[in-house]
C-alpha cells in the first residue's frame, strides 16, 4: 500500500504536536524552584539578665579556735584533725598538779577565814554583854564590831578565791562548745601554754554556707537577687541559698568581695571544703527575645521585622526594642513564642511575598 503526501502530511502534524506536548511538560518538570530561601530564627523568650554562675567552697558559719582558759603544760590531746566530736566532749587537757595545789591554799584561807570570824564574833559577844552592864567603854566596843565585819569580808573575799581557784582547776580540761568537726590543732603533750592561746580549731557543722568571690560588677545583683547552690560532686541537685554576708571592701589582689551565702536546706551530702557552684538567678527579671540587629526593618515607622507564616508568606509585625547591644537587639514586646522571624536580607523583602524558611539551626 503507498501512502500520498495528502495522507501523510495529518499525521505528521499529530506527531509533531505530541511531541511538542511532551518537551513543554519535561521542561515544566525541569525547571527550578525560584522560590526565595530566607534564615529565620523561631521566637524563644529568655531572662534579660542571665544566670550567672561563680565557684566557691563549702565553710562552715562558725569556725573558732579554742583555748585553754589558764596556763599550763598540755598533759594530753584527745582529738586528732577530722574528727567529729560532740558538744562537751573532752579536746585535751593539762597537767592538774599546780592547780590542785591552788585549790588547796584557798580552801585552807577559807577555813583560817572562817575560824576568825567565829573568834571575832564570840568577842563582839562578850564585849556587848559587858558594855551592857557598864563595864566596858563605847569606844571598845566599836572597834570590836568594826573587827567582826572586817572578818566577816575576810571569809567572803576567801570564799571567793577558792571559787576562782576551782574554776580554774576546771578549766585544766578542754571541752567542745558545740557540735563540730576538728579543723587544726596547734598543741602537743608536753608544751607549755598560756591563757587564750589557740588550741584546736572547731567547725560547727549546725550551719554551712558557700564562700564565693563576686566581681564588683555584679555586687548589686548579689544584694538584690536569689541565688542556689550545686556541688560538683552532685550537679544534678540544687540548694536553695540566701545571702548572708557580704565583704565591705574589695580584695587588694582580686578586686573582688567576699560572698557568705547559707544553706538552709542543706543535708549531709554538703560536706565542709566541698567544691560548689552559686548561680545568681533573676526571679523577676524582665522575658525578651534575642534577634540579630540585621533582622530589624525600619521604614521611619518604627522598627519592625519579617515573620513567616507556615504557608511561607511574608508579614511584617511591629515590635518593642527593650535594648540594644553589640549585635542583637531585645526585643520586648510584638512577637509570640514560637514564631518564625527572618534573620537576614530584610531589605530586599516585601509583604505577602512567599519564601522558603531556612531554620538557623540547619546551618
Amino acid at each position: 500500500m503507498k501512502w500520498s503526501p495528502l495522507s501523510i502530511a495529518p499525521v505528521l502534524a499529530v506527531a509533531a504536536i505530541g511531541l511538542a506536548g511532551c518537551d513543554e511538560a519535561q521542561t515544566s518538570t525541569a525547571r527550578p524552584d525560584t522560590t526565595r530561601p530566607v534564615l529565620v530564627q523561631r521566637v524563644a523568650a529568655e531572662s534579660r539578665v542571665p544566670e550567672r554562675s561563680f565557684v566557691g567552697t563549702i565553710r562552715p558559719r562558725i569556725e573558732s579556735d579554742l583555748g585553754f582558759r589558764v596556763q599550763g603544760k598540755v598533759a594530753r590531746r584527745l582529738v586528732n584533725v577530722g574528727d567529729v566530736v560532740k558538744a562537751g566532749q573532752p579536746l585535751a587537757s593539762l597537767d592538774e598538779i599546780d592547780l590542785n595545789l591552788q585549790t588547796e591554799q584557798a580552801e585552807a584561807e577559807r577555813r583560817a577565814a572562817n575560824v576568825a570570824l567565829e573568834q571575832a564574833e564570840a568577842d563582839l559577844k562578850r564585849t556587848l554583854t559587858l558594855a551592857a552592864q557598864g563595864w566596858t567603854a563605847t569606844s571598845v566596843t566599836d572597834r570590836q564590831k568594826s573587827a567582826t565585819e572586817e572578818a566577816r569580808s575576810r571569809l567572803l573575799r576567801a570564799e571567793r578565791a577558792l571559787n576562782l581557784a576551782r574554776n580554774a582547776a576546771s578549766y585544766a580540761v578542754l571541752s567542745a562548745d558545740a557540735d563540730g568537726v576538728i579543723t587544726a590543732t596547734s598543741v602537743e603533750p608536753g608544751q607549755v601554754v598560756s591563757p587564750g592561746q589557740a588550741a584546736i580549731r572547731l567547725a560547727r557543722t549546725a550551719e554551712r554556707e558557700a564562700v564565693v568571690a563576686v566581681p564588683e560588677a555584679l555586687v548589686g545583683r548579689a544584694r538584690e537577687n536569689g541565688a542556689s547552690v550545686s556541688l560538683w560532686s552532685q550537679p544534678n541537685v540544687r540548694y536553695r541559698a540566701r545571702l548572708r554576708e557580704l565583704a565591705p571592701a574589695a580584695d587588694a589582689a582580686t578586686r573582688t568581695y567576699l560572698a557568705r551565702f547559707s544553706l538552709p536546706d542543706a543535708d549531709a551530702a554538703v560536706q565542709l571544703g566541698m567544691t560548689a557552684t552559686v548561680t545568681l538567678t533573676a526571679d523577676a527579671a524582665e522575658r525578651v527575645v534575642r534577634l540579630p540587629l540585621a533582622a530589624l526593618f525600619n521604614q521611619g515607622s518604627g522598627p519592625s521585622v519579617w515573620t513567616v507564616d507556615d504557608d511561607g508568606r511574608l508579614a511584617l509585625k511591629s515590635v518593642s526594642v527593650a535594648a540594644y547591644e553589640a549585635q542583637d537587639a531585645l526585643i520586648g514586646a510584638g512577637l509570640s513564642e514560637g514564631e518564625r522571624v527572618v534573620r537576614l536580607g530584610v531589605q530586599k523583602l516585601d509583604a505577602g511575598q512567599r519564601v522558603r524558611a531556612v531554620e538557623a539551626m540547619d546551618f
